[in-house]
């Protein structure tokens, strides 16, 4: 503790800081842009199911009636549930290497989108495996994302470069829905399939070619940037064969990152997977009758995650904040703002409107958090960075099965008192997981993270 009670009151990065070299046409930036048409790429392959899936079906309309409470006049959402990663992703990409982890999670993702027009006509037992086996590729990217960036962002760039790669995933969500079905429209199910798929593959091409694991590796990297990357990162990076997992899995950081993201998952699956049935059950309101409603809740995110990153590292760069309290701070924002609009949904009435600016928001809101626990892992041990993402990952997967199961418990009657139960909770759930985060969270790396327990400050 004795460590934690001291960092807050260190100010940022007292050593002196290598000059840094210009971002434009940087061999760092071109990563971070690459990796953001990647998990573009990743999450329109993801999505495209949900729009496609209306062409690939004949409606059932005995199944498609529910026997809910009108409690609004009907109106007329299938929202994307977050990633899910595992621990296994976030150790292959310390043994194998980000760079084809990474590159062969999307190519495999890519090859069996392309097939799914085949696994359609095949029968949905075919369907379900394929996809199940494009979930397997897209688990592995955000770990081996991670894992790269251990070796490639310095420290004062880290929220900027992060936010700008990570930021592909909404935007990808935002395009592919309604560009599938303006592709199912005007052509044919089967091109929404082929056309992303076969973006993948060529993207997998430039990946492969441009790419590389460290700067050491670079082919075209230049001299002034490759020395800037390595002399900021020289004290932070463990070359340790072995992983430490004992004090991994006894670090009080790690658990704060593990218990915020757990928390916030909570609401996210809350907001765009419950609060979209709310909508619909009781609201009589259906976003998939708008696909710009549907959209806007990830546009929204994904100008704040860009934005967010730019901030997050102004402030440290400037020393207005220590690292430690910028992750605090963002994360509490990302946290709470959306629990504030989560239990405000309880409370719209009928107005449908108001219920999908609440979503936007409480969606926008989120974004602060990529800057705020969703990078901390780099901060506390970026040469572990891969598992401990997969670490926490692990745990935020569980809200995706539990939240709904209680949800549906706690909602029989379908009535408005029920789901502001549901509500509370999660609201309850995501208050408690950014206190806990700015009690125990830390801002430098950890004395097991690095050779020699060398301990140093960021």
């Amino acid at each position: 503790m004795e460590t934690e009670e001291r960092e807050d009151r260190t100010p940022l990065l007292k050593e002196p800081q290598p000059d840094a070299v210009p971002a434009c046409c940087s061999a760092r930036y071109n990563l971070a842009l690459l990796a953001f048409f990647g998990f573009f790429l990743l999450y329109a392959l993801r999505v495209n199911l949900s729009v496609a899936l209306v062409d690939m079906v004949e409606p059932n309309t005995s199944l498609a009636k529910n026997t809910t409470s009108n409690v609004c006049p009907e109106h007329s959402s299938t929202i994307n549930v977050p990633r899910n990663t595992t621990i296994p992703g976030g150790y292959l990409a310390s043994r194998i290497g980000g760079k084809m982890l990474l590159g062969f999670g999307v190519f495999g993702t890519s090859v069996f989108t392309l097939l799914t027009p085949l696994a359609a006509n095949l029968g949905v037992g075919y369907l379900i495996a394929v996809r199940a086996l494009e979930g397997l590729g897209e688990g592995v990217t955000f770990p081996a994302m991670h894992s790269m960036w251990s070796s490639w962002a310095p420290p004062l760039e880290r929220s900027k470069l992060l936010s700008i790669s990570y930021a592909g995933a909404q935007l990808g969500t935002v395009v592919s829905l309604p560009l599938s079905g303006l592709i199912c429209y005007y052509m044919s199910w089967v091109y929404v399939f082929y056309i992303f798929g076969a973006l993948g593959v060529l993207w997998f091409f430039f990946w492969m070619w441009l790419v590389s694991d460290t700067p050491d590796t670079h082919r075209s990297i230049s001299h002034a940037e490759r020395e800037y990357i390595l002399s900021s990162l020289k004290d932070q990076l463990s070359t340790q064969k072995s992983v430490p997992w004992t004090p991994i899995l006894a670090s009080i950081p790690l658990w704060a990152i593990v218990v915020a993201h757990f928390s916030y998952n909570w609401t996210f699956y809350t907001l765009l997977t419950l609060l979209p049935t709310y909508m619909k059950e009781i609201l009589r309101f259906d976003a998939q009758e708008n696909g710009f409603l549907s959209a806007l809740p990830y546009f929204g995110c994904w100008l704040c995650i860009i934005l967010s990153g730019q901030i997050a590292d102004y402030l440290r760069e400037k020393k207005s904040l220590s690292t430690v309290c910028v992750r605090k701070c963002f994360t509490l924002i990302g946290m709470i703002g959306p629990a504030v609009f989560l239990v405000a949904a309880g409370f719209i009435g009928c107005n449908y409107a108001l219920a999908v600016a609440f979503v936007t928001i409480s969606t926008t809101l989120g974004g602060f958090c990529t800057s705020g626990y969703s990078i901390n892992h780099l901060d506390i041990a970026p040469s572990y960075a891969g598992i401990l993402l997969g670490i926490t990952n692990s745990f935020a997967t569980i809200p995706g099965m539990v939240g709904p199961v209680i949800a549906k418990n706690l909602t029989h009657n379908n009535t408005v008192g029920e789901w502001q139960t549901v509500f509370y909770i999660a609201a309850s759930i995501n208050l408690f997981g950014a206190i806990f985060f700015a009690l125990f969270a830390s801002g430098e790396v950890q004395d097991w993270a690095v050779s020699g327990y060398h301990l140093h400050r960021n």
